[in-house]
């Protein structure tokens, strides 16, 4: 299948290294393709562990393993599979887990539960046990790679490599994070993302982690959308190992708490615009900014309603400003409203304001914002406080014929 680079890509950024963190790729061969398709993250002994994953009914071995361990709050390493989701595959899949922790484990000198596996790619059919041996295999010995290398191993069907990173004053220490990430299609997350991987040398209580992780992970993860699916797979993981030797953080009221999280939200939010940005067949980045709801919940319902909808992403999709279709998606979310209080507008021009058209709309600016491929929607409810922000894309022919073609 070939897949044209997304008009809305980001060069891949400069990441800082992170101390106890050895990155290396190797080639599983689990499609028939020409590169790496399995990665591997070597953690320090005392890394700490936290996660977020899919709510799906029919999550993959590597979900359901991964929320048990993830209690535990330890990590040594991290192995990501891209080409085979091992998604509903029943006992089978859940020994070719099992097989590669225990693989890793015996490598590293470490507990299997210490071995967190990921994988992406098509559902159901097994991972196949032999190819994921000889992966491990040889990325066990394989020699050290970078961020960029390390992002491009996760991909399926992505058009570019994403990362991010940030730095947090912790008191007199300097702490770095940097963050992987992979997700084009599928997403519409519900806990996380598609696979998302962010690593920090913070020291860091794993519950305290846990907790940011999740509170980040409203904010950002579950603030986006590409076509309202969410994935059997969806994984983000949050690494401390410890080796920026700051106080530890226990809670938020510890010095350089509020300073790591902002470093933290920065890198979600930067990871989770990006997935949007490569979502299939996208050419336009969409932010729905929603204010005046009951309560901030609520007021990300309604933004998702609004880009979820096909009527609302393929009428950005060909530079129709028709506002009667968020109207419809506002109407539609089971969300308190009040259509007499209901205002809209495109990239900062109010189309409709308090349940009515505005007698002096001109369309002519707001269709000249449409061509761009930076789109805002704005819907002020009238009714509360709560507010949101959504960011989504729209929905092109690309979208059919990258998924049409998705096993070939």
């Amino acid at each position: 299948m070939d897949i044209t680079r997304s008009p809305l890509a980001r060069p891949f950024p400069h990441l800082p290294q992170i101390a106890g963190v050895t990155l290396r790729t190797a080639r599983a061969s689990y499609k028939d393709w020409d590169r790496c398709d399995l990665t591997f993250a070597e953690l320090t002994d005392g890394t700490a562990v936290g996660g977020v994953f899919t709510k799906s009914a029919c999550a993959s071995s590597e979900v359901e393993l991964g929320r048990e361990q993830v209690i535990l709050g330890s990590a040594r390493a991290l192995v990501v599979n891209a080409g085979n989701s091992n998604a509903f595959t029943g006992h089978r899949g859940r020994e070719a887990v099992e097989q590669i922790m225990a693989q890793v484990a015996e490598g590293l000198r470490c507990q299997p539960s210490d071995v967190f596996v990921s994988s992406t790619g098509v559902i159901g059919v097994p991972l196949p046990k032999d190819k994921a041996r000889a992966g491990v295999a040889a990325v066990l010995t394989a020699e050290p790679c970078n961020w960029e290398a390390a992002a491009d191993a996760i991909a399926t069907t992505d058009t570019f490599a994403k990362g991010a990173g940030a730095s947090a004053m912790l008191g007199a220490t300097r702490a770095e994070l940097a963050g992987i990430i992979k997700g084009s299609g599928m997403i519409a997350p519900d806990m996380a993302t598609m696979l998302g991987y962010i690593f920090t040398d913070a020291t860091i209580a794993p519950a305290f982690l846990q907790e940011m992780l999740e509170a980040a992970n409203r904010a950002t993860f579950s603030c986006i959308t590409v076509d309202g699916d969410t994935s059997t797979s969806d994984t983000v993981l949050a690494f401390a190992t410890g080796k920026a030797s700051n106080d530890l953080l226990s809670g938020w009221d510890d010095a350089g708490a509020d300073a790591f999280y902002a470093a933290l939200l920065e890198v979600c939010r930067e990871l989770a615009q990006l997935v949007v940005r490569d979502g299939e067949g996208a050419q336009k980045f969409i932010a729905v900014s929603v204010s005046g709801a009951a309560d901030d919940d609520s007021a990300r319902r309604v933004g998702l309603s609004i880009a979820n909808s096909p009527l609302v992403k393929t009428a950005i999709a060909g530079g129709d400003a028709n506002w009667g279709r968020v109207v419809m998606a506002v109407g539609k979310a089971g969300e308190p409203a009040d259509r007499d209080r209901l205002s809209i507008g495109f990239g900062g021009i109010w189309a409709a304001r308090d349940g009515q058209p505005l007698a002096d709309y001109d369309e002519a600016p707001v269709a000249r914002h449409l061509e761009g491929q930076e789109i805002t929607v704005e819907v002020d409810l009238g009714i509360g406080d709560g507010r949101a922000t959504v960011w989504t894309c729209d929905l092109t022919h690309g979208y059919i014929a990258i998924n049409a073609d998705y096993r070939s």
